[in-house]
């Protein structure tokens, strides 16, 4: 096969396989390899926002690696446990969780149980 060409069908299984993150199968796939979180030391820095939030106060875990699939499960975790709603960001060089209300000390907890060290 060339590279100008591109697999448009086939009954072959190792062909079709696709890439989770953006879907493109695997021989057409521009994602960047993923570096392992393990392999990181890291410190995440919690604190509380309320500024620019319409008075809402928002809990925030800063300086955390940036890998979207760490992050994801990682928020997503913190969700449930705090019962509350929440987002991740990829802004500059760390990964940033954002959680809604002050939940300081269960977030403290958890990264904990996790093997993430905190401050803050």
């Amino acid at each position: 096969m060339s590279k100008d060409t591109r697999l448009v069908y086939s009954t072959d299984p190792k062909l079709n396989v696709k890439c989770e993150r953006c879907k493109e199968l695997e021989s057409e796939c521009t994602c960047e390899a993923e570096v392992e979180v393990k392999s990181y030391k890291f410190v995440a820095i919690l604190r509380i926002e309320k500024q620019s939030r319409g008075g809402k106060t928002v809990s925030v875990i800063d300086r955390l690696p940036k890998n979207e699939i760490f992050l994801k499960k990682l928020t997503t975790l913190l969700k449930k446990k705090c019962g509350s709603g929440g987002t991740y960001l990829m802004d500059g060089k760390d990964g940033i969780i954002e959680i809604q209300g002050d939940k300081r000390e269960m977030i403290r907890k958890i990264l904990l149980s996790e093997g993430i060290q905190s401050k803050g």
